[in-house]
């Protein structure tokens, strides 16, 4: 466990500075694939400590996130969490599921928590908590209907529907949407046959970390932005994001991650995604003209989930359910 700085954005208040009127202090968790963000505050604006803890086996992990948390009088907790997740009220609530990060499928993260903290604790996917953190102080402020999706080691897709996280049966999949074979400029196909374990050729079997790897023998960060395989990515990616245009009719597309900051991808993205809609959706943001507006890049940057988190955790505690 070290230190995790967010000075850069945030003002830090001591927990001495006592506050004019009782304001809880809430924990807040995005939980990722490769690395767990922790912090404690009055709100995402006023961050008094936080940590990040490398994601390993899950017990190990959740040793490592009690023991941070623990320091602290904390209220209530939110926590935006890599899944699938189980979100249906029940025995299983908060549990991963069909994940293929080893050791973690069918672990009951909340249950976990909860015999540690006897207080609210909201969870939802991490890509939701993104979307929640940019539709409170970022670029989906004012949208009725937002889709945010990250690009990484994995690809997911967050769903926000008047301020609500979008669930249902499940929750939105966004990476496992199966994909076209493609072509390139001289017609040669695709061969590539993914790297995802249940379904192959689906978007993030296509265009995730592993996939880049996979396809190139080398990590995404290491290879140049003009590299062709960033283009099959954008292509793809564009052709998901039409999908979703279609099913959702989102108000605004906010694409992050990784994958996506070190190839400069957005550019190639939008001009896919002009292209599949070919020009059926009639909406001045989806023209040349608007499109960069239309699908935009995080205007909080890797700090929109953590600023979810808080929002959920601020929610949970209004509500007071355990």
């Amino acid at each position: 466990m070290v230190p995790f700085g967010m000075t850069s954005i945030r003002t830090l208040q001591s927990l001495d500075q006592a506050p004019e009127k009782h304001e809880p202090l809430l924990g807040a968790i995005e939980g990722g694939g490769t690395k767990f963000i922790c912090a404690v505050g009055r709100s995402a604006e006023r961050i008094t400590d936080a940590c990040r803890i490398e994601t390993g086996e899950p017990e190990a992990t959740m040793t490592q996130l009690a023991a941070f948390f623990g320091r602290y009088p904390i209220e209530a907790l939110g926590i935006g969490m890599f899944g699938p997740l189980e979100l249906r009220p029940g025995e299983d609530y908060g549990s991963v599921l069909a994940t293929p990060k080893p050791g973690w499928k069918g672990f009951h993260f909340h249950k976990h928590l909860a015999k540690h903290f006897d207080i609210p604790i909201a969870i939802d996917t991490d890509v939701n908590a993104a979307a929640l953190g940019e539709a409170r102080s970022g670029a989906a402020q004012g949208c009725g209907v937002v889709l945010y999706v990250t690009v990484g080691t994995g690809v997911g897709g967050g769903v926000l529907v008047d301020g609500q996280p979008l669930h249902g049966l499940m929750h939105p999949e966004f990476g496992h949407i199966p994909m076209p074979v493609l072509r390139d400029s001289a017609g040669y196909l695709d061969t590539f046959d993914g790297s995802c374990p249940y379904h192959g050729r689906c978007l993030e079997g296509l265009i995730a970390g592993p996939a880049l790897l996979r396809r190139t023998g080398k990590k995404g960060e290491t290879l140049a932005p003009e590299d062709p395989t960033f283009d099959w990515a954008a292509r793809y990616l564009g052709i998901g994001l039409a999908s979703a245009v279609m099913l959702l009719s989102p108000e605004r597309i906010i694409v992050g991650g990784g994958v996506m900051a070190s190839a400069r991808l957005l550019p190639k993205v939008r001009q896919a995604l002009l292209e599949t809609l070919a020009g059926y959706v009639v909406r001045p943001e989806l023209l040349p003209t608007g499109v960069d507006e239309y699908v935009v890049p995080p205007a909080l940057g890797s700090h929109a989930g953590i600023t979810g988190a808080f929002a959920m955790a601020e929610r949970a505690f209004a509500k007071g359910v355990r």
